[in-house]
């Protein structure tokens, strides 16, 4: 199917009732790790007991109890490692309830981070999960905890191991918005050096600048089939590919396969179903 360092395309929210919002939860008890992937949807973890090892692109990061990690659109992941006792929820929006439910601060979702929260503040928001994990139909309770999750990463702004730089927090807003940006164009806009902002960027996702962009507009290009485009060529226009063959070339690089094969056969479904080891 890949070979295994390429993460897998897999979506977040589960298909059933057609959710744009749901909660998971993870400990040893419930089952397997996902291999390392990426998805449309941002993300958070919410560490309620124990501690993990995450893959972030080429970066390994610890987190503990009381800890929230946050994992932007097309940004690829895995759980490596976790201690006996791990428990933690994992929340996830489609992007447009995101921006729905964040208005105004829609881009703070689609900033990593990884904060620790106090005590007094810990306790309601797993409480507010707990409430609602693994249910269907709870898109607006979800929403709500997704506002309550963007305030407080504002209050606790300060990232375990060092902020984000000011070049990548506002590329990220750039390229949420378009995607199909180059480069050279985006440095331009952000009066930066092209290569002062791949370095930066790179130091904080733990992927290139040019790979991520590449997988939005792939992640772009899949949306727009998956919304009704129902034309391959179509849903690669609309997601600012130059060509069809570019979009292919893409494909083939990140899924290893075909967009017509990811489409038309079981091979989307067996991505998803995947598990690590």
């Amino acid at each position: 199917m890949q070979c295994a360092q390429r993460p897998l395309y897999q979506r977040f929210l589960p298909e059933a009732g057609g959710t744009s919002a749901h909660v998971w939860k993870f400990s040893l008890e419930f089952g397997g790790r996902r291999p390392r992937h990426f998805h449309d949807e941002p993300e958070i973890n919410l560490i309620v007991s124990g501690s993990a090892t995450f893959g972030i692109g080429d970066l390994v990061v610890e987190a503990r109890a009381g800890e929230l990690l946050a994992f932007p659109a097309g940004q690829d992941h895995a759980l490596l490692d976790t201690s006996a006792d791990l428990y933690l929820f994992a929340i996830g929006l489609s992007p447009q309830l995101s921006a729905e439910a964040l208005r105004t601060e829609r881009h703070s979702m689609g900033v990593p981070a990884h904060v620790r929260l106090p005590a007094a503040e810990l306790k309601p928001l797993i409480s507010q999960a707990g409430a609602i994990v693994d249910e269907f139909g709870r898109a607006q309770q979800v929403a709500e905890l997704w506002q309550r999750m963007a305030w407080l990463r504002q209050r606790h702004a300060v990232r375990l191991g060092g902020g984000l730089h000011a070049l990548t927090r506002r590329a990220l807003a750039l390229l949420s918005d378009e995607p199909r940006l180059e480069r050279d164009a985006l440095a331009k806009a952000l009066r930066a050096s092209p290569c002062a902002l791949s370095r930066y960027f790179h130091n904080d996702l733990g992927t290139t600048l040019v790979q991520y962009r590449t997988r939005l507009r792939l992640l772009r290009m899949i949306r727009a089939f998956d919304e009704g485009e129902g034309e391959l060529k179509r849903a690669a226009s609309a997601a600012g590919f130059g060509s069809y063959s570019q979009c292919h070339r893409v494909f083939q690089a990140e899924l290893g396969c075909s967009p017509r094969a990811f489409f038309s056969s079981d091979l989307r479904e067996r991505m998803q179903s995947a598990y690590a080891g």
